[in-house]
């Protein structure tokens, strides 16, 4: 017989994994109430407390988004290339965009006044024209909606494989507004759309939804569900999302963490995952780097914080005298673009090619808190090699010292999140074993920011994969809304008397 779980004891075991437990700590067992729901991460052993209110909150949204997804195969073309120019049109409306920022600085002074970090969340001049050009672009590619893949005619009958919707699309993510905009492009492909935004910025989200999002759905005459907001700022309501079985595929951006917790609740549940996590881009350097590029790259890979800002730069043993002031040079002089100070975290055994001055300078760094000081140079083990620093102001990055290019590359696909790599070499044979040999979907011979779905593809990211839980099966690393699709199998039969 099935009961239901209508309270928590302090203490009490609950078993995960098979075989382990785990116990139920105070303050979870005097939270929990009758109607509530308990999930534990079968990874982890975390137990996820998902109050009634918020699992009513992201089932609703996740149910409106189902409907309007049966509702949109009766949806032309036209009526969501309409929905798109009428979104970007009030982004693009400075009255409206102006009761947008308004949500947005307060969302951004209540987060600075938590200590938290801004650098994404400022909804931009920046920000707002790449919003309106990534919806324009949607509005104006064709559709892939019931596009005719293959034909396989039989005589009498043929097979037509044809491209359609996944599903509901369920998202959380960080506080970036532009993701916002960013997920809607599932609906070009026939998918409906359901966001959970972090905490942060639910402000501006709700802003966006009420002021463009909803109006231009209805402008457009798309169903009112077609992009749903979860409205809730609890981490358990993306648990409750994640969830839902009515997902046909769950999307996760943010810290690697929280992202990887994510994915879990949504595999349990027998829900197909996309994470988009831990980023941090590594630039290799070898004796045949041209010295004035390195620094450039390092430079130009450090403008601001993001998934593709380079993290770790590994140089050659035999030209690590001549590189490494240059490597320096491209931290302090992209932290003087920002009016800051460069930080660089040396790994253990390669500290000797800087000397000790570096080890003892003081420096200003912003951090989410305000400006502290800290020593410009520090100490790390080699086990952090593929930590992802986190920075507001400061640029900082990793450096070590490694024995060969393919060193490096080993290094690479056994301590980093296999994301995005980088090889400063003028030596062709150099960068064709580089390409074959390292374990990443995103390899340049420059800087890392070019890894970005708009950028590079010109198509609007949803978020973009590192290869750290493997490889992805029968898709590339940048998630777009015309990658979301199935394929469904349609015959035509001639001959009334067919038999098999």
């Amino acid at each position: 017989m099935i009961e239901e779980l209508t309270s928590l004891a302090p203490g009490q075991q609950i078993i995960y994994g098979g075989n382990r437990v785990t116990q139920v700590p105070p303050d979870l067992a005097a939270s929990f109430s009758s109607g509530d729901r308990l999930v534990v991460v079968n990874d982890t052993g975390a137990l996820l407390h998902i109050p009634a209110s918020e699992w009513a909150v992201a089932t609703q949204a996740v149910g409106r988004a189902h409907e309007a997804f049966l509702a949109l195969g009766a949806v032309s073309d036209e009526m969501v290339s309409e929905f798109f120019r009428a979104f970007a049109d009030r982004l693009e409306d400075d009255g409206t965009f102006a009761e947008i920022k308004s949500a947005n600085d307060r969302d951004v002074e209540a987060a600075r006044a938590r200590g938290r970090s801004t650098t994404r969340l400022v909804l931009s001049d920046t920000m707002r024209a790449d919003m309106v050009a990534g919806l324009r672009m949607w509005g104006d590619v064709e559709s892939s909606r019931d596009q005719v893949l293959e034909t396989i005619d039989h005589g009498d009958w043929k097979v037509e494989q044809r491209l359609a919707g996944l599903g509901v699309v369920g998202f959380v993510f960080e506080g970036r507004p532009n993701v916002f905009a960013d997920a809607c492009g599932v609906l070009r492909s026939g998918n409906a759309v359901v966001f959970r935004i972090g905490s942060d910025a639910l402000g501006t989200a709700q802003a966006i939804v009420e002021k463009a999002l909803d109006p231009a759905l209805a402008e457009a005459g798309l169903p009112a569900g077609a992009a749903s907001l979860v409205n809730s700022a609890a981490r358990s309501a993306g648990y409750a999302m994640f969830s839902d079985q009515r997902l046909a595929l769950a999307v996760a951006r943010g810290s690697g963490p929280a992202v990887a917790q994510l994915g879990a609740v949504a595999r349990q549940a027998g829900v197909p995952v996309s994470l988009h996590g831990t980023g941090g881009a590594w630039v290799v350097a070898s004796k045949h780097a041209d010295p004035n590029r390195l620094e450039l790259v390092v430079r130009h890979s450090l403008d601001r914080k993001v998934c593709n800002t380079v993290n770790t730069v590994a140089v050659t043993r035999d030209a690590a005298a001549d590189l490494i002031p240059r490597v320096l040079a491209g931290l302090d002089s992209a932290a003087s673009s920002l009016g800051s100070s460069g930080k660089v975290h040396v790994v253990s055994g390669s500290a000797a090619f800087l000397g000790e001055e570096p080890f003892e300078r003081l420096v200003s760094i912003g951090r989410a808190e305000g400006e502290v000081e800290e020593r410009y140079a520090e100490l790390i083990d080699d086990d952090q090699l593929g930590f992802e620093w986190e920075w507001e102001d400061s640029p900082e990055i990793t450096l070590v010292v490694v024995d060969s290019v393919a060193d490096a590359v080993d290094r690479f696909n056994t301590q980093s999140p296999r994301f995005a790599a980088s090889l400063v070499s003028e030596d062709s044979a150099e960068q064709e074993a580089f390409w074959s040999s390292i374990d990443a979907p995103f390899v340049g011979d420059g800087f890392t920011r070019w890894v970005d779905g708009q950028y590079a593809l010109d198509r609007p990211e949803l978020g973009l994969s590192n290869w750290q839980f493997g490889r992805l099966f029968s898709r590339g690393g940048v998630l777009s809304g015309d990658s979301v699709f199935t394929v469904r199998s349609r015959v035509h039969q001639s001959d009334p008397d067919l038999h098999r």
